[in-house]
Parts: C-alpha cells; sequence; structure tokens
C-alpha cells in the first residue's frame, strides 16, 4: 500500500503521474482518496491541479459504470430468484456474408463483488475493448457455449429459422443446464424450458450482454480469416456487412464461397 502524505508534492509531475499509477483509485479509502485530491488541488502547478481534477473525474465515472453494470446482475437476479440462468443473444442476422452465431452466458450472480465491468450491447464498444472483456468473461462465467449457423443453411433454411437455431444450439451446447434462459429480442421456439424474451436484452441483462460480447467478438475474428481467403470483399473490416467496398467488390468480382446468396440477389 502507497502511503499518501504530503511528501508526494516533493516529487515533479512525471513522478507524481508515476506515483498515482500505481495506485488503486477505486479501492482507496475515503479518507486517502480525499487526502490525495486535496493535496494534488492544493498544489500550486497547474498541471497538477489539472491531475486532481481528472482523478475525480476519472473515480465518478468508474463509480457510475460499477453502479450502471450492478442494475445488470440485479436484472438478471430478479429473473433468477438463485436459479440457474442462462442469457443468450446473437449476431450476424444482417450480413451479406458468413453465418450467424449466438452465444449462450451463465454468470455467477451470487458473487457480485467481482463483476464484470462495461459489458452492454456489443455494437457500442470498440473492437479493442470487446476483446479484452470477452476474454474476462470466459474467465469468469460458470459456462459459455457459442453456435452457428452457415450461410449455406441460411439460404437453404431462411434467416429466421438459423437465428432460432443458433438460440438453441447455444443453450443446448452449456455444460450446465440452465433452470431459466433469457433471450434478446426473441423467445425461443421448441426449447422446453423456461425462457423469457427480453427487448433491447443487451442493454438491461448482464448474462445477455456477455453473450453478445462473446458471440460478436468470435464472428469478428472469423471473418478476418475468412479475409485471409477473400481479400478482395473487406471481410476484415465489415465482418460481411455490406459496406461501399463489399458491394462494390461483389459487382466486379462476383460472390464467393460464404455469401448468403438470399441476401445478396439486389447486387449482383
Amino acid at each position: 500500500m502507497i502511503e499518501i502524505d504530503e511528501k508526494i508534492l516533493n516529487n515533479n509531475y512525471k513522478q507524481i503521474c508515476h506515483i498515482i499509477k500505481n495506485i488503486d483509485l477505486l479501492n482507496m479509502t475515503d479518507y486517502n482518496f480525499t487526502l490525495l485530491t486535496t493535496l494534488l488541488g492544493s498544489d500550486s502547478r497547474k498541471n497538477v491541479k489539472m491531475l486532481c481534477d481528472k482523478l475525480i473525474k476519472e473515480k465518478n465515472k468508474k463509480l457510475q459504470e460499477i453502479e450502471r453494470v450492478n442494475r445488470l446482475y440485479s436484472f438478471d437476479k430478479a429473473f433468477s430468484k438463485n436459479a440457474v440462468l442462462a442469457g443468450v443473444d446473437e449476431v450476424g442476422r444482417g450480413p451479406l456474408a458468413g453465418p450467424i452465431v449466438a452465444a449462450a452466458v451463465i454468470l455467477d450472480l451470487n458473487d457480485l463483488t467481482d463483476i464484470i465491468l462495461f459489458i452492454n450491447d456489443s455494437k457500442s464498444l470498440s473492437s479493442a475493448l470487446r476483446e479484452e472483456i470477452s476474454k474476462e468473461i470466459k474467465n469468469k462465467a460458470l459456462a459459455y457455449s457459442i453456435a452457428s449457423c452457415s450461410n449455406k443453411v441460411i439460404d437453404e433454411k431462411g434467416i429466421s429459422f438459423c437465428n432460432n437455431k443458433v438460440f438453441l444450439d447455444s443453450v443446448k451446447g452449456l455444460p450446465i443446464t440452465p433452470d431459466i434462459v433469457l433471450s434478446d429480442g426473441y423467445k425461443i421456439k421448441d426449447y422446453n424450458g423456461k425462457n423469457e424474451a427480453v427487448i433491447k436484452g443487451d442493454t438491461k441483462s448482464a448474462s445477455i450482454a456477455c453473450a453478445s460480447i462473446i458471440a460478436k467478438v468470435y464472428r469478428d475474428n472469423l471473418m478476418k480469416e475468412y479475409h485471409k481467403v477473400y481479400p478482395d470483399y473487406d471481410f476484415n473490416s465489415n465482418a460481411g456487412y455490406g459496406s461501399k467496398k463489399h458491394i462494390e467488390a461483389i459487382a466486379n468480382k462476383g460472390i464467393c464461397e460464404i455469401h448468403r446468396k438470399s441476401f445478396v440477389r439486389n447486387f449482383v
């Protein structure tokens, strides 16, 4: 534990920043945090005063994030009533190429001392943050499962059938059988267990938000691998969606093996 006292002001700005970098501000006692910011705020150096303001804003932002994510966990706990709950979500319903992918996630809702911050609708997060959070989800979840339907099955059976299939398959793939499943947007057809649909579930439910993130990271990385095989379509940046470059490539080169023929009729 780094001791906080007036000696910190004997350092230059760069040294102060280095000291603060090694402090867990969020878990500091209120007394120590107030002492630190009071000392920094009393310094005559403008950049040190600005550092004080920055620390206060940073801690407030983190506290607000903890409060937001706690609401997502509380939403799930209210549904689960201490039973095993899974959240399921899909990505890739609308692209012109590649599979539709779903994930199911079971979190430990009985231990809220180690919640996963920044979970949300996966599309609202940066690619780098999604990757980081996806790893954390996989490490902390009690169980998770990922399922997909290829472009060929989408063309044969239709996107609605495949959307439901990946929901079903991801839940069935869990090593733990959930007592209740929360699914984003749609109830799961032909599912025999307890299931509730949650509109905009990835912004309300911790488990659905986690499912959204790991499904998107999985699918985005898969599309980057497809880009190596079919580089003309820019799959590494558009993930199969109908970007201008992607549509131009279809017009000039035709379609490739992973295109959804039923989706690209207007572009060929």
